[in-house]
């Protein structure tokens, strides 16, 4: 009988499996202290095959930084339901973001932490993610604002300010989450809303907007 020939894996299903290994690598130990060994070992497979598929370690954090932000972003942009009324779109993209952030807690590390600390281009892929982001937050709390304040002629200026203000408090927000047991994206996603839908004067006043049922 002849050799069994086995099928080759596709070439876009092994650069997965090997970005799958570097962002829990470089999530889990920071970029300087994670090498293409540790990461061609995780993979199962050798460290020249790495090296000629993603070039070298920059090339490799660079593309594990464009996936997982990519992923990040269609997330929150599918969560969010543009037929439901406006709080409950900025409540279904703050859940959605921090859902995703909980499951994956690696990729948020390469991109919250390690992308922002290690080179001006790295921390650049970071920003166009963010910018993309808070131009979609922008939008929910338009709505969302004008609808609380039943002002339609509410500035852009000040609606900016907010939806910027609630992307930096979402990621401060998902690194706590994550590091904290017993803290579920559900409840982290609460916490915000509550603290941008109603206030702090509401919440001391014990007003709290309530999430919808599970």
């Amino acid at each position: 009988m002849g050799a069994v020939k086995t099928k080759r894996m596709p070439r876009a299903v092994r650069e997965q499996q090997m970005l799958d290994a570097a962002v829990q690598t470089f999530g889990q130990r920071g970029y300087m202290a994670a090498s293409m060994d540790d990461i061609a070992e995780l993979a199962g497979v050798s460290k020249p095959l790495v090296y000629l598929y993603l070039n070298s370690k920059d090339d490799l954090f660079t593309a594990c930084i464009r996936r997982e932000a990519k992923a990040l972003t269609a997330a929150v942009r599918a969560g969010v339901h543009p037929e439901l009324p406006a709080d409950r779109q900025l409540w279904e993209g703050l859940l959605a973001f921090f859902t995703h952030t909980a499951r994956h807690p690696d990729g948020w590390s390469v991109l919250h932490l390690q992308a922002r600390t290690h080179g001006e281009t790295f921390a650049a892929e970071v920003t166009a993610m963010r910018t993309e982001i808070v131009t979609f937050v922008t939008q929910l709390i338009a709505d969302a604002a004008r609808e609380a304040h039943r002002d339609p002629d509410l500035p852009d200026k000040e609606v900016a300010g907010l939806a910027e203000a609630l992307v930096g408090a979402a990621e401060s927000l998902a690194t706590w989450a994550n590091a904290t047991p017993g803290v579920t994206a559900r409840q982290a996603a609460a916490t915000l809303m509550n603290f941008a839908w109603a206030g702090l004067g509401d919440l001391m006043a014990g007003r709290a907007w309530s999430p919808p049922p599970a």
